[in-house]
């Protein structure tokens, strides 16, 4: 995508382009090309549009039916925000005071469009000129563009005491290669520059990857790891007045139509009692665990690791949590192949899930290892215990369980 694509696709021949191209998105790619252009698509702009259908309907899963108007870049969509989350934080920089924010490289525009939907005057700088482009077509589609306008320029060039707010969401793939950048360091603004906003705008957040380094966390700011169903989707630094707490878990969970937002505040710094496997074992979400936040959770949920370094936690009763999945234990034992494909084999288990965590082995060897054959299930835990590789053998809980006799904190 170039720049004259993009205003190729804004144009009325674009446009009919792009609703050609949407209703053949998911079909075979060759055949929706051949269709485009045998309705007198110049070449092109029909592989233009394709891409963009292609993109927009992977894109609903961020974006829900918002996606179906936006141009967007692979990589631009793979960094971007879930709206989700973005309408959250955008409502958190709101209640804060925020009114006008620099949302330095933008990128597509998913952080800004949920602020300019709050009300928040942004100011997006976006290094590459496409990109840029696109972001300020995705306002003008959204009805946004006098809330959020963007030029295209070094973000560290950006006047920030014409705004109170800051947000910045620094490149973190390779310029060309598209490959992940996992040095804070590498990242474009320049880490420095990043954690420096913090003293110019007292109201700075910034998005990083999940993997960060608690050593990396700048003193004072409050780090936030965000979870959707389950997977572990990114952190951001609350800096400043922001910083509400040292460690939060947001999880956002899916029921039926509604979206239900789960926080766990802590510490990041206490440690869990350990103790021997118990009747049920809690596998805490990523989030949880990357927040170091598995101490507090076994807290209310009055359980013990088996092991100071294995966020497993163990408990003698099922407690309905948002932040773990719950297993019922039947068997506990040392890790023995020759046992462990007897035992299964003896109750008929053909089919099982299986669970790591400290653990060298690889789950698809194990299971061709096991030779499973019968009609029964069964979840296998591979961990240690004590230092000890162990395998536990249970099932789920029905997710149906009483509440805890305790608020969790932030729910």
């Amino acid at each position: 995508m170039d720049l004259d694509q993009l205003a190729a696709l804004r144009t009325p021949e674009g446009s009919a382009a792009l609703t050609a191209a949407a209703e053949l998105a998911g079909g075979d790619p060759l055949v929706a090309a051949s269709a485009l252009r045998a309705a007198g698509v110049p070449p092109t702009l029909a592989a233009a549009a394709l891409t963009q259908a292609e993109l927009r309907h992977r894109a609903v899963g961020k974006f829900g039916s918002a996606a179906a108007g936006m141009f967007l870049t692979r990589p631009g969509l793979e960094q971007a925000t879930r709206r989700v989350v973005a309408d959250r934080r955008a409502a958190r920089l709101s209640a804060a005071g925020v009114r006008t924010l620099a949302d330095l490289g933008c990128g597509l525009g998913a952080d800004a469009l949920a602020a300019a939907r709050a009300g928040i005057r942004v100011y997006g700088v976006e290094a590459d000129p496409v990109t840029a482009a696109m972001a300020a077509a995705n306002a003008a589609a959204a009805g946004l563009a006098e809330l959020f306008t963007v030029e295209c320029g070094d973000a560290t060039g950006f006047d920030v005491s014409l705004v109170d707010g800051v947000f910045c969401d620094p490149a973190r793939r390779a310029t060309g290669t598209g490959r992940r950048i996992f040095d804070p360091r590498a990242y474009s603004p320049p880490w420095d520059f990043v954690t420096g906003l913090a003293e110019r705008v007292p109201r700075t957040v910034v998005k990083v990857a999940p993997g960060l380094d608690h050593a990396l966390i700048p003193a004072g700011a409050e780090a936030e790891w965000v979870g959707v169903d389950g997977d572990l989707v990114e952190a951001a630094l609350w800096c400043g007045e922001l910083a509400e707490v040292p460690r939060r878990a947001t999880l956002y969970r899916q029921r039926g139509t509604e979206v239900h937002c789960h926080q766990l505040i802590g510490s990041g710094a206490t440690e869990a009692p350990v103790g021997p496997p118990r009747r049920y074992l809690y596998d805490p979400d990523p989030a949880v665990v990357r927040a170091h936040l598995v101490a507090e959770l076994a807290t209310e949920l009055d359980a013990t690791l088996g092991d100071p370094s294995i966020a497993y936690l163990y408990a003698d009763q099922p407690i309905r949590t948002p932040y773990a999945r719950c297993l019922e234990i039947t068997d506990v034992m040392p890790f023995s192949l020759k046992r462990l494909r007897a035992l299964l084999r003896e109750r008929r288990v053909g089919r099982v899930e299986i669970l790591k965590r400290g653990s060298a082995l690889t789950p698809e060897q194990l299971r061709r290892d096991l030779r499973l054959a019968g009609d029964a299930a069964a979840s296998l835990v591979l961990t240690r215990v004590a230092g000890a590789p162990t395998v536990l053998i249970g099932r789920p809980v029905d997710p149906a369980l009483r509440r805890p006799t305790r608020g969790i904190p932030g729910e």
